[in-house]
């Protein structure tokens, strides 16, 4: 009798709307092909510590998947945890690999960002190196929108799809007052650019809005910005600027970093944490312009609003987790499952495979042909490239009035 193929599958980095249809996916299609389906809780770093559920005990039916797709954060937990080089230190390597012998694990999957990818390409070359026949495969997600290789990642659209609506929404609430305000609206986004810029898609022709975006990608000044803020109040009551967390002087600083001081790094070196940003420029304008000033700041909420999910990004999330265990029972490994865009209009994609050294630890930004002139804004290429990410409303099953989810599996700890 054969085997039954078992496969591993961990969630790492900051949750999305999207990450836990990508796991629904890999659990179906694994099911459907007859695996036992095993998961890492807390990703890579509770594995160390050989933390494992079951997911076909704790996920058994359809509808549980249906319900799984619908809940937000990482089901089965998250991590941030850095694999060390295993020429400077192989110990982590040998625990995982003697915990995967012991499971009988064929494949493993990681569902995550930049630095998910900088673990299985790890964990994929060690396998090489040491012949294993286990597979790697990453799938892709992240409300950054940061991945090389991929038109896009699961996560982003339910976020800009949030962003817009929310922005929309604000600008409304700003605009019922008959005084001259700013409004300054922060937006998740370290390096990269997309999420702020996914608040042009607020715009309409009864309220235009934002008045300006403030991207990573096109650093300014504080004279640059109040100046074009005082040109705008010369004809409008309220302007609305939308910033990215991670937006820059033109010496590289933070403009978070002048508002609070010193930001934190992560086992990546990342900065993490980044917020103050809205908040220091609306004192700065309010103290240069006169003018009422409020900073709000969307939070994790950008990354958490399922209510606010985006049908189009929950089906290719799920579409991804599948394709991921199609390549691997197929023989592939060491690859990252892509979406790759046909058309914008009509919208039609399709799933490719990449392999995971272009990947890891690289990182994509907003193309200049994307970013107004001024760099305070975007361009008609970038909204042609996102109306469609954020197409089709999503559902969730109600209970009480409010939205039905998986229930987690520690639920004294969430």
């Amino acid at each position: 009798m054969e085997k039954k193929r078992t496969i591993l599958v961990g969630q790492s980095g900051g949750p999305t709307c999207a990450i836990n249809a990508s796991l629904a996916g890999v659990i179906a299609k694994a099911r459907s092909e007859g695996a036992h389906v095993l998961g890492m809780r807390y990703g890579i770093e509770g594995l160390l510590k050989r933390r494992i559920v079951d997911l076909d005990e704790k996920v058994p039916t359809a509808q549980a998947l249906k319900e799984l797709a619908l809940t937000p954060a990482s089901y089965l937990g998250s991590c941030r945890y850095k694999l060390p080089d295993p020429a400077a230190d192989e110990a982590p390597y040998q625990t995982l690999f003697g915990l995967f012998a012991e499971l009988g694990v064929d494949a493993v999957f990681y569902i995550g960002g930049n630095d998910s990818m900088d673990t299985i390409a790890k964990l994929a070359a060690y396998g090489a190196e040491h012949k294993s026949p286990i597979r790697f495969v990453g799938v892709p997600k992240t409300i950054d929108n940061d991945l090389m290789g991929t038109d896009h990642t699961p996560g982003y659209g339910s976020a800009a799809k949030f962003v817009a609506t929310a922005v929309g929404e604000l600008a409304r609430d700003a605009s019922v007052y008959d005084l001259k305000s700013v409004l300054v609206v922060e937006i998740m986004g370290r390096d990269a650019g997309w999420l702020a810029a996914s608040a042009a898609l607020a715009s309409s022709r009864e309220l235009p809005t934002p008045d300006m975006i403030l991207l990573p990608e096109a650093p300014q000044t504080l004279d640059a910005i109040a100046g074009k803020a005082s040109e705008l109040l010369e004809t409008r009551n309220t302007v609305l600027i939308a910033a990215s967390e991670g937006v820059r002087d033109v010496s590289g600083n933070l403009l978070c970093e002048a508002g609070s001081g010193a930001v934190a790094k992560d086992a990546f070196g990342h900065e993490v944490a980044l917020s103050g940003t809205c908040r220091y420029l609306a004192s700065e304008l309010k103290s240069r312009l006169g003018v009422k000033a409020r900073g709000v700041e969307l939070s994790t909420l950008q990354r958490a609003a399922t209510h606010c999910a985006s049908k189009t990004d929950l089906d290719e999330a799920f579409s991804l987790g599948a394709a991921g265990i199609a390549a691997a029972f197929e023989g592939k490994t060491g690859i990252m499952c892509t979406i790759e865009r046909v058309s914008s209009l009509p919208y039609r994609t399709k799933i490719g495979t990449i392999a995971i050294s272009e990947v890891a630890n690289a990182e994509r930004t907003v193309p200049p042909e994307m970013i107004a002139a001024d760099g305070m804004g975007v361009t008609d290429a970038f909204i042609r490239y996102a109306r469609p990410l954020i197409e089709g409303a999503v559902h969730p099953f109600e209970v009480d009035g409010v939205p039905h989810r998986l229930p987690a599996l520690d639920p004294g700890r969430c």
